[in-house]
């Protein structure tokens, strides 16, 4: 990291925090007669940050709920991928940590010489990390179980969760982290685009990756062409989604992940082309219209939730927060028809739950128009459901000197969810001081209006955005470098 001026300084700049003459000022929202501890002492860096926008931030004692520090926290700004926190809870207290998403291939009617008498149909119920291997490994199944054809038809069925093109229909139409959502996914609902140079030019390829298996699909086309911007463009024609990719934007080689739109329709597509490989003929696939009945010869189960969940945090899976909050949402029973109504009932449950109200436009935070405040966020994570649930299953944070090297003596252990977004940095979790208090934290930094701004240029990532980001992280580790040093654990008293 090049540090700044303001970043070279010490974050530790005394032992303990103290207000300057006068007094903290009142934030616009807060309760009348709090008075934020350690308020300006901190304050000031967020002044030398230079981030614009807004920051607010709040240091909890996780047991108590007492407020140690606060600037600003009463602002609701977008918490980006720490709505994850959020969802996480959700279903976790909603579907249970044992809970499995399945995949299932019914049948309609019985197997007779190898030929199923019906339909036959792949189903699902919202797997977020289904692959091409584990759709390998039902062909296997199903060829011995002696299976070589189907008389009626092969078809998908999505419609278990609501289905949505995009996460986000703000994001631009090539980010694979904003996929579509559906009942049934296929590889995090990406298919793996490939490229390289030849004498006669580029020989492009778009196929369903696995370990042992590439399966092209009739799903998606590329096309190179001759442009300047934008470096790809997306269209869906006839039911297929069709790509174009600037010609001198490719170099010699290389590969990415491209998002598809239409995920039953992907994996249905997989699954056949593996059973070809294996000599069963299925035929063409069609998206069934309703949930299919007859006897489930395969089944395919996820990890259990509280894996899922893990692995989401670490990962910080877009898609995986997405299906887990609408399976939750399904499984409570609210009626939500698409992905804002489930983030809604989301937001109702954490008003009934904790005592925060929220508004969440989808279950990752990755679209921008979500949000909480900093207090909202640490009263979240100081209640026990979250400190008993959520705690063991955050990732550790590395406290660091001002140009990124290591500190011999960290002064806390930090675990947290990070957020990231275009003008957008947030960090919320816990940390254990160097005296032993525990602390439940929030620190969201947003600079909308040059978000928005940001937008209109159809960057994957404008001019500033990542000198902003450097920035924000920065802040939060003077942050947390000060907490750590300057609250102790409190005393415990005897009767």
């Amino acid at each position: 990291m090049t540090a700044s001026a303001a970043m070279a300084q010490a974050p530790l700049t005394a032992l303990r925090p103290r207000p300057r003459p006068g007094g903290a000022e009142a934030t616009d929202a807060a309760p009348s007669g709090l008075r934020p501890v350690a308020r300006d002492s901190t304050a000031r860096f967020v002044e030398e940050a230079r981030l614009g926008g807004r920051t607010g931030y709040v240091a909890l004692d996780a047991r108590s709920g007492e407020i140690l520090d606060q600037h600003d926290a009463y602002t609701r700004l977008p918490p980006a991928s720490v709505a994850k926190s959020i969802t996480a809870l959700y279903a976790l207290e909603t579907l249970g940590g044992d809970f499995r998403f399945d995949t299932t291939l019914v049948a309609t009617g019985p197997i007779e010489n190898g030929i199923v008498q019906g339909d036959l149909v792949l189903a699902g119920t919202g797997d977020p990390t289904l692959d091409t291997d584990a759709l390998d490994g039902m062909v296997a199944r199903l060829k011995e179980m002696g299976v070589r054809g189907v008389a009626g038809g092969f078809a998908v069925w999505g419609g278990a969760l609501p289905q949505q093109s995009q996460i986000d229909p703000v994001q631009l139409a090539h980010l694979a982290y904003n996929p579509a959502v559906s009942g049934l996914n296929l590889n995090y609902n990406r298919i793996y685009f490939g490229w390289s140079r030849g004498a006669e030019g580029y020989e492009l390829t778009l196929d369903a990756r696995g370990t042992n298996s590439r399966p092209e699909v009739g799903l998606a086309t590329i096309e190179a062409v001759d442009r300047g911007t934008p470096v790809y463009t997306y269209a869906q024609q006839n039911g297929r989604d069709v790509w174009t990719v600037g010609r001198r934007y490719l170099g010699d080689s290389g590969a990415r992940w491209l998002p598809v739109r239409r995920p039953a329709l992907y994996a249905g597509q997989v699954f056949a082309a593996l059973a070809e490989a294996e000599g069963i003929d299925l035929g063409p696939v069609s998206e069934a219209a309703s949930a299919p009945r007859g006897t489930v010869l395969l089944r395919h189960q996820s990890a259990e939730l509280t894996r899922l969940v893990r692995d989401m945090l670490l990962y910080s899976t877009n898609l995986t927060a997405e299906q887990m909050g609408l399976a939750a949402s399904v499984a409570r029973g609210t009626g939500v028809a698409d992905l804002p109504g489930s983030a809604r009932a989301m937001s109702d449950w954490v008003e009934a739950r904790f005592g925060a109200t929220p508004e969440l436009v989808d279950h990752s935070g990755l679209g921008g128009a979500s949000r909480i405040s900093a207090m909202q966020m640490a009263k979240i994570l100081a209640d026990p459901l979250s400190r008993e649930e959520l705690k063991p299953l955050l990732k550790s944070i590395r406290l660091y000197g001002p140009r990124g090297e290591a500190l011999p003596k960290p002064p806390g252990v930090v675990v947290a969810k990070t957020g990231t977004l275009n003008f957008v940095s947030a960090l919320a979790g816990y940390e254990r001081t160097l005296g032993g208090r525990d602390v439940a934290f929030a620190i969201f930094s947003a600079d909308v209006e040059r978000r928005i701004d940001a937008q209109d240029d159809e960057e994957e990532r404008p001019e500033g955005a990542r000198s902003y980001n450097g920035r924000a992280k920065w802040l939060q580790q003077r942050l947390l470098q000060r907490w750590g040093i300057a609250y102790e654990a409190r005393a415990q008293t005897t009767n």
